[in-house]
């Protein structure tokens, strides 16, 4: 039997041979495939758009399970509540935010765009231009391995941060304690988007932050502006050959924020934090876009920034996983000496450190 190499099913086409490879499409075989490999004692990776995964050139010693479930039901919609609708896990994202669009939801237009599945968005509190998933999640459904049952999950339990929760910070080397099953969503109803909450986004749509515009505008300025930095996936772009941002911006406290140069981004992050921009700094530590597509580079010209945006570590053609790391880490390292902070990956690294 012919092994399935894990680099043709992830965004950044990089990975090794699944010693083992399922793939589920409904809910009950998701759990009977967990099940097996748990009673089995295998290592078990869930994946579903392969967006957010960086797997090692050796690839994964057990079970790869391929979360393949889709489909969406409406569970109420009125004009006071809005409308509550569950998600398949498996699910594209992007699909389910058009639908959204188109039907007249609000609350999602903003994360228009985003590769991979619905299961993976509460994971890692998927969000950009303004919204992120924890701002509209009702509730999320999952098979707890340890328990050996389905538990529900509503958003205060899933202690949401800014690209994390509760359910990341349970998962070890890609393996779940939770795996995701269904996402609950509460959208409001009506044409108008909710408030734009990003900059570039308003200044895109001609309004103030703080303002609506259409879903529907909010869409297609999304889809453009995301487009124009190579974050839609796009076969004849090897810019979008990437998890997207591999950096999530730091937060920092305000000591160490007040030691920044002038002219690097602010935001207020709660409790005191300040937020900068990892592209920025990136940037400023003297790795401009195109970043390593240099013969001599540290990666030969396989790997290098994107020609469009700085925070994605893009795969040229023929890079391995050790050429994105090896990027990856030269440019930690360079901003942890321009600046004295430290970058964090936001992809989930499988077999590999940086």
């Amino acid at each position: 039997m012919s092994q399935t190499i894990l680099s043709s099913l992830t965004t950044s086409a990089v990975g090794g041979p699944a010693a083992r490879f399922e793939e589920a499409r409904t809910e009950a075989e998701i759990i009977d495939a967990v099940r097996t490999a748990d009673a089995a004692g295998e290592p078990l990776l869930i994946m579903a758009g392969g967006s957010n995964l960086v797997i090692s050139d050796d690839g994964y010693p057990g079970t790869v399970l391929k979360i393949a479930s889709e489909g969406l039901a409406v569970n109420s919609a009125d004009s006071c509540g809005g409308v509550s609708v569950q998600v398949q896990a498996g699910h594209p994202w992007d699909e389910f935010v058009d639908h959204a669009v188109h039907h007249a939801w609000s609350g999602v237009e903003a994360l228009s765009g985003i590769p991979g599945s619905t299961g993976a968005t509460p994971v890692q509190n998927v969000g950009a231009y303004g919204q992120d998933v924890s701002q509209t999640i009702w509730q999320v459904r999952t098979w707890d391995r340890e328990a050996g049952a389905v538990k529900t999950f509503v958003p205060s339990e899933l202690a949401f941060a800014y690209r994390d929760s509760l359910l990341k910070r349970t998962t070890v080397n890609g393996s779940p304690r939770y795996v995701v099953l269904t996402v609950e969503f509460q959208l409001a109803l009506g044409r108008m988007g909710a408030p734009i909450r990003y900059a570039e986004l308003a200044r895109a749509l001609g309004v103030e932050q703080g303002q609506r515009a259409y879903a529907t505008d909010v869409r297609r300025e999304v889809l453009r502006l995301r487009g124009s930095k190579g974050m839609v996936l796009d076969a004849g772009d090897r810019d979008t050959y990437s998890t997207g941002s591999f950096f999530t911006n730091p937060i920092l406290d305000e000591a160490t924020a007040a030691s920044l140069p002038e002219g690097a981004p602010r935001y207020p992050a709660g409790e005191g934090s300040v937020k900068t921009s990892a592209a920025w700094l990136i940037e400023h530590a003297g790795f401009p876009k195109g970043y390593g597509l240099e013969p001599d580079s540290v990666t030969g010209g396989r790997a290098s920034l994107s020609t469009k945006h700085t925070l994605a570590l893009t795969n040229r053609g023929e890079a391995t996983a050790k050429d994105l790391m090896a990027l990856a880490r030269e440019v930690r390292d360079g901003v942890r000496a321009r600046f004295g902070i430290e970058l964090h990956n936001e992809p989930l690294l499988i077999g590999l450190e940086l």
